[in-house]
């Protein structure tokens, strides 16, 4: 076992110790087992060191947090290292029945609490008093009050998403949160450095070049300045929304920035806009064309807000905070929030969920986790019923499952999609279309990768469907397609 402090190390080596800590203090060494396979969805490295006798079981994280797993399905952060969780599960026995206290109403209930989950105990272990005294005596650990471990245990909870989000290993799952009590919103947490930054920038000009040329920053500012606008900040704003305008990789704070400064309606912004409509990126966002008049573009840009934007940021989709995580380079933040809706999206599997399991998808694999955006992509195509949206569907799954390593999988995804297809009633014109190269494409791309990987009978058919949607291209698509056909077929052939 890793070593993980003087406390575990004496109940490893003396089981007269461990077997008081494990009855009746639920913490017991030799049955760290959990009954399901779990992962933390960050990748870090989790190990159990101990169970508690109801199916629960405490994994020690890296970095030396505590995390406890329910038998039931929820888990949570309990303790900052495994010296805390056992001084909680020795002075705290009960402590899973506390949960659902608040730590504002926890000095009027806990001590009551405390005192029935302890007399509940001592039915069955009646000198529970005496053993904790000489527990703790031997394990040299020192002794808090129940109100200072309750405290402790709720500070804890509250870590635990975004870098101590558990999943079950075979689905992706998220576990249940262990308790009830509220988070802090992901806009308030997103934000919150953008304001910072905004009430800095109109003090000091100085520093609204540094933020300009910074892409997270930019995009925060410019939240915040959706929220809190006020008259003065014109000029910043014209400056955010040329950087918007001269960034290519611009996202969806293009269209923002712009109505931020339409709204103003001075006329000499018009230039300005009709630049920021002209950008290659602006179709994307949904930029319509600028009012050849300056007294339409305050009309243009209230349209815009109207639709698109508004002054409260609780009315914001949530993916607005999701995509701003991601930008400002919370990796962990943005997943926890894609995984509570993907779960949510899964559960309910209804064809309104269609869309969102597709967008899910882009935004999971933008973060690089292709496994889970494979998963959202999977609930998506199983909910579109037209050929040709269910082909494009199964197209982009069977590429996230051949990058995820999953070849089998990708082949059985990837081999009905030209059948899928030839039903939607195109005559088969699907197949000289640039739907037909990405189909071929992707043959290819798996046959070469089941090459690589030994897979002969998968390399052999997926190229052999390759070729035939190859044949029947247009020259052109034929073209494009020829490099990666001719490095496929001597992967294919060096099987043979």
């Amino acid at each position: 076992m890793t070593f993980y402090g003087r406390a575990i190390a004496l109940l490893v080596d003396r089981p007269e110790l461990a077997e008081v800590a494990a009855y009746p203090f639920g913490f017991d060494v030799a049955g760290a087992a959990h009954g399901a396979a779990v992962r933390l969805a960050s990748g870090a490295p989790l190990e159990a060191v101990a169970g508690d006798g109801t199916g629960g079981t405490f994994f020690v994280c890296g970095g030396g947090a505590v995390l406890y797993a329910s038998g039931d399905g929820a888990a949570g952060l309990v303790a900052a290292s495994a010296d805390e969780a056992l001084e909680m599960a020795i002075g705290l026995p009960g402590w899973l029945g506390l949960l659902h206290l608040s730590p504002a109403g926890a000095e009027a209930g806990l001590p009551a609490a405390v005192t029935a989950s302890e007399e509940a105990i001592r039915e069955s272990q009646p000198d529970l008093d005496a053993r904790r005294a000489a527990l703790r005596g031997a394990l040299g650990l020192p002794v808090h009050s129940p109100a200072e471990l309750f405290a402790r245990l709720h500070t804890a909870l509250l870590r635990t998403e975004p870098d101590h989000l558990l999943l079950d290993t075979a689905g992706g799952r998220a576990r249940a949160r262990l308790d009830p009590h509220p988070r802090t919103p992901l806009r308030e947490t997103v934000l919150s450095p953008g304001l910072a930054d905004l009430a800095r920038l109109r003090d000091n000009t100085a520093q609204w070049t540094e933020v300009a040329g910074d892409k997270a920053r930019r995009a925060t500012v410019l939240r915040a300045a959706q929220f809190d606008r006020q008259d003065h900040d014109l000029p910043l704003l014209r400056r955010l929304l040329a950087a918007e305008t001269a960034d290519a990789g611009t996202s969806e704070e293009l269209r923002l920035a712009a109505v931020l400064v339409a709204l103003h309606g001075s006329a000499e912004d018009l230039p300005l806009l009709r630049a920021a409509h002209a950008a290659p990126q602006a179709v994307r966002w949904g930029l319509p064309e600028v009012p050849e008049q300056p007294g339409a573009v305050v009309e243009w840009a209230r349209g815009l807000d109207g639709s698109y934007l508004g002054e409260d940021p609780a009315r914001e989709p949530e993916l607005t905070w999701i995509r701003l995580a991601r930008r400002q380079g919370r990796t962990e933040l943005a997943r926890a929030a894609l995984l509570r809706i993907l779960d949510s999206a899964e559960e309910a599997a209804t064809a309104e969920q269609a869309d969102l399991l597709r967008v899910l998808s882009v935004e999971l694999e933008a973060l690089g986790d292709l496994g889970q955006a494979a998963r959202a992509q999977s609930g998506h195509a199983a909910l579109v019923d037209e050929p040709r949206d269910r082909g494009v569907a199964c197209r982009r799954l069977a590429e996230l499952q051949r990058r995820t390593g999953d070849l089998p999988a990708a082949w059985r995804t990837l081999r009905p999609v030209p059948e899928i297809l030839d039903t939607d009633g195109s005559e088969l014109r699907w197949r000289r279309l640039g739907l037909g190269r990405m189909v071929a494409a992707e043959h290819f791309e798996l046959a070469r990768a089941a090459a690589g990987a030994g897979l002969a009978p998968i390399a052999l058919e997926s190229l052999a469907v390759a070729r035939e949607l190859h044949a029947g291209m247009g020259k052109s698509a034929q073209r494009s397609l020829g490099m990666l056909a001719q490095e496929t077929k001597w992967a294919v052939a060096r099987l043979k």
